[in-house]
């Protein structure tokens, strides 16, 4: 029976912390945004926005990464001009970060795309007809009374971007203490055949996402109630 040092399990797990925290705050910054532009049918060029905001829930993770890897690579154009201004992308924490995001976003925009576009039209135009712009309507009216559907979204998601391995694989890399999340961190225990270490991580991965399926159940109980 292998010994387990402690930094096998802390390492991955604060990576994979780290990056939660991070996609979790992208995901409020421009995910929300995004689920916002989406109910306006008007949009220019929605169906492309929308074609890649979903793309990632239809398309292979792997082949995702790869296209990813493709995109900004070192000896891509936009890797080329990152690496101007001294930014990698590839083999790194961003890397991590925008995979993560990329994973879970189509689960953060749709869910709450689709509870923006079911609120009620009478009190947006009532809004409106008090002088309050379309921005001030979503963001202190909308916003608020569809906030248990924005929870329910930011917990599958962030619930995706933990568990994701495929275009974390392509853009970080795997590399051991680096860009090895607790995902990633279970596959290289599994190939090595430790397996004490992956039973272990595969505990602390499930206890996680136990906190966020009851986390998960408590907020749909509370949007049906209300």
């Amino acid at each position: 029976m292998e010994a387990i040092a402690l930094e096998q399990i802390s390492n991955p797990l604060w990576l994979s912390f780290k990056t939660l925290f991070v996609t979790l705050i992208l995901f409020l910054l421009l995910g929300v945004p995004i689920s916002y532009l989406l109910t306006k049918k008007e949009l220019p060029f929605r169906w492309l926005l929308d074609t890649l905001v979903t793309l990632p829930l239809v398309f292979p993770p792997i082949a995702v990464g790869f296209f990813l890897l493709l995109l900004l690579g070192k000896e891509s154009f936009i890797g080329k001009i990152l690496l101007q201004v001294d930014i990698e992308i590839i083999f790194s924490f961003t890397g991590i970060i925008i995979a993560a995001f990329i994973a879970g976003l189509p689960l953060m925009v749709k869910p709450l795309q689709a509870s923006i576009e079911q609120f009620p039209k009478e009190i947006k135009e009532a809004s409106y007809l008090s002088g309050k712009s379309k921005i001030f309507t979503f963001l202190f009216i909308i916003l608020p009374n569809v906030k248990n559907a924005l929870i329910i979204a930011l917990l599958i998601s962030c619930a995706r971007a933990l568990g994701e391995v495929g275009i974390t694989l392509m853009l970080g890399g795997n590399i051991i203490g680096k860009t090895d999340t607790i995902s990633l961190a279970i596959y290289n225990a599994v190939f090595d055949g430790e397996y004490n270490l992956a039973m272990v991580l595969s505990g602390i991965l499930v206890f996680i996402s136990l906190l966020f399926f009851l986390a998960l159940n408590f907020f749909e109980k509370r949007k049906k109630v209300l």
